[in-house]
C-alpha cells in the first residue's frame, strides 16, 4: 500500500470534521503527488502533539520560520509507510524523545491552514503522542525552542489550533 492509499484509508476511517475529512479525500482524488511538498494545491502533512498526562503537559516547539509555537509535526517523506509512522518520524525528530507511542485510535484532528506560495496549503493530520516515562527532550534545528507546557498555558501561547488539538487529546485520554 502506498502513503497515498494509507491516507484514503485513514480519512476513511476517521469518523469526524466530516466537511474538512471530505476536502482531504478530494484533493487526495484529484492529486496523485497531494502527499509531497512540491504538489502547488497543497498537501498532506503529519503532526502530533507530544504529551505527557502524568505531568499535565504538552511539548511545543517554537517553529523556526514561523516563529509561533507549534506541536512536532511537517512533511511526509518518501520512506514513510503510513500517516501515523510520518507523525511519530516528526514527533521524535522534533522533541528528541526516543520511544514515543501515538494515542490509540487513529488522528485525533484535522487542520487545514495556508502557508505561502507555491504550495498554498498543508492538510494537516493530527496524532498525539505520549511520553515514555523519564523522557527527556532535546531541540532540533528545526526550532528555536522546545517547552513543556502546563495545559491550562497553552492557550497564553500557542493559537486556536494547537489549542483545539490539545482539547481534543484530554478528551480522548
Amino acid at each position: 500500500m502506498s502513503l497515498h492509499e494509507d491516507a484514503v484509508r485513514v480519512l476513511k476511517e476517521y469518523a469526524d470534521q466530516e466537511e474538512l475529512r471530505g476536502l482531504y479525500l478530494d484533493h487526495l482524488a484529484s492529486h496523485p503527488d497531494g502527499m509531497w511538498k512540491p504538489c502547488e494545491a497543497g498537501h498532506v502533512t503529519a503532526s502530533a502533539l507530544v504529551i505527557d498526562p502524568s505531568r499535565g503537559q504538552v511539548l511545543l516547539t517554537l517553529h523556526r520560520k514561523l516563529r509561533m509555537w507549534l506541536q512536532m509535526g511537517g512533511h511526509c517523506e518518501p520512506g514513510d509507510t503510513t500517516v501515523e509512522a510520518a507523525a511519530l518520524r516528526e514527533a521524535t525528530e522534533e522533541s528528541g524523545i526516543a520511544g514515543l507511542t501515538l494515542l490509540p485510535g487513529g488522528p485525533v484532528r484535522l487542520d487545514r491552514h495556508p502557508i505561502p506560495s507555491p504550495c498554498n496549503w498543508h492538510l494537516d493530520v493530527q496524532y498525539a503522542a505520549l511520553v515514555p516515562a523519564g523522557a527527556t527532550a532535546a531541540i532540533s534545528d528545526e526550532s528555536l525552542d522546545l517547552r513543556w507546557f502546563p495545559y491550562a498555558e497553552v492557550g497564553e501561547v500557542a493559537d486556536d489550533s494547537v489549542v483545539q488539538l490539545m482539547r481534543r487529546t484530554l478528551e480522548r485520554l
